[in-house]
Order: structure tokens, then C-alpha cells, then sequence
């Protein structure tokens, strides 16, 4: 059941600490495990994120839905399953949650605890890339739970994003609040700053692509069946703002 927006609040903030800590130290575990292999590297960085995914959202979900995304509240906003409010309220929490876990996983890899991120991602290439993966994982998302399928969102989740590390070329972040976060560590899953607002811009463009997408594909889905984001909760409960 989704409980009260303080409650809330705190879910997506922890549960999106832990998205960090999981793509930014199994990034970090790869590189010591597998030093000079790239592509082994990225396949133990992606089953990693995939597994742990899985198992975030399914800790996390019944309290606050299950976001950890920006990306993923404004849609669920846009088709009436949380209001506006809330969903902006979403955002702070799920950004400082991922700059926690950066913190975190430099941390238990004996790291300094910030290092700013020294790798460039925002071509061309990588912010198209971007935009595909962020349609498609809020397609699977919101094409789940508007089909009374939410229950198996999670495991939908991470199959598509551990996929998606090796179907576009920017490994898709596909998130802006992961984003911001990998910024602070200087390891195999950061990014540099001067790359993050083009990932941003893209990942916009890439949920407001699926808004208008799930609009025609699902066209007479209701408010009520909109609500059911990432793991289903009881009725009008997503409203309680205290």
C-alpha cells in the first residue's frame, strides 16, 4: 500500500541510494575484477544493476511506488496516477538519494568519498541513445501498469535495463536522477558534468515520446488503472499528502 508522501519520500530517497551504490560499485567491482576485458566489465556492471533492480523495486515499490526516476513520477503525474505536487516532490528525494549512493559506493570501494567524474558521454550518438532508452523503459513501465500487469514490472525493469547497457551506446542512464549521482565518482559508471544536462534533455524527450506513445497505444485506460505504477496499490491511496 502506498503510504503517507513523508513515508514516500523517504522510500524513493533510500531505494534510489541504492540504485546509485549498485550501478556505481558494481561498475567499480568490474573494473578490479576484470581489469583490460571492457566487455566483461560491462556485462558484470549490467547483470549486476539488472538483479539489483529487480530487488530495489520490489523492497521499495509497495511504500512509494517504486520510481527512482524523475522521469517515471512525471508520467505517472501526466496520467493522473499522483498529482503534480507530489511528483515534484519525488525529484529532490530521488536526486539526493543518488548522490548519497555515489558517496556510498566510493565508500565501501575505499575511494575518496566525491570524486567528480572525468568521462565524457554527450555525443551526438549517446544522447540519441538516450532518448530511445528512456522511451522504451517508461514504455515498459507504464504499458505494464496501465494493463493491469504491474506485478510484473520489476523483473520487466531489469531484464530491459540490463539489456539496454548493450543496445545503445550510452549504456542507458535512461534517468535523471542517475544521472546527476554518477557524477560524483570518477569510476567505470561515471559521467562528467558537462554531459549530464544533455542526458537530461534527452531523457525529457524521451518520456514525453512515450506519453504521446502510450496516449494512442492505450487510449481508454483510466485514472484509476493509471495509478497502478511499478507495483500495484490500493485505490486513491497515492493522493495522502501528509
Amino acid at each position: 500500500m502506498i503510504g503517507p508522501l513523508r513515508r514516500r519520500l523517504l522510500a524513493e530517497y533510500v531505494g534510489s541510494a541504492f540504485l546509485a551504490a549498485l550501478v556505481i560499485g558494481s561498475g567499480i567491482a568490474a573494473q578490479s575484477l576484470s581489469p583490460a576485458d571492457v566487455g566483461l566489465e560491462l556485462f558484470e556492471n549490467a547483470a549486476a544493476t539488472a538483479a539489483g533492480l529487480f530487488a530495489i523495486i520490489l523492497m521499495f515499490g509497495p511504500v512509494s511506488g517504486g520510481h527512482f526516476n524523475p522521469v517515471v513520477s512525471l508520467i505517472d503525474a501526466s496520467f493522473g496516477g499522483m498529482t503534480w505536487r507530489d511528483a515534484l516532490a519525488y525529484a529532490p528525494a530521488q536526486v539526493a538519494g543518488c548522490i548519497t549512493g555515489a558517496v556510498v559506493a566510493n565508500a565501501m570501494f575505499a575511494r575518496a568519498l566525491v570524486t567528480i567524474s572525468t568521462k565524457h558521454r554527450a555525443s551526438g550518438a549517446h544522447l540519441f541513445a538516450e532518448i530511445v532508452a528512456t522511451l522504451g523503459l517508461m514504455l515498459v513501465i507504464f504499458a505494464l501498469t496501465r494493463t493491469r500487469r504491474g506485478a510484473t514490472a520489476p523483473a520487466a525493469v531489469g531484464a530491459y535495463i540490463g539489456a539496454a547497457y548493450f543496445f545503445t551506446s550510452s549504456t542507458s542512464f535512461a534517468n535523471p536522477a542517475i544521472s546527476i549521482g554518477r557524477m560524483f565518482s570518477d569510476t567505470f559508471a561515471g559521467i562528467a558534468p558537462a554531459s549530464v544536462p544533455g542526458y537530461i534533455v534527452a531523457q525529457l524527450a524521451g518520456g514525453a515520446a512515450a506519453v504521446a506513445l502510450l496516449s494512442v497505444l492505450y487510449p481508454h485506460v483510466t485514472a484509476a488503472e493509471a495509478a497502478e505504477v511499478v507495483l500495484p496499490h490500493a485505490s486513491g491511496a497515492a493522493a495522502d499528502s501528509r
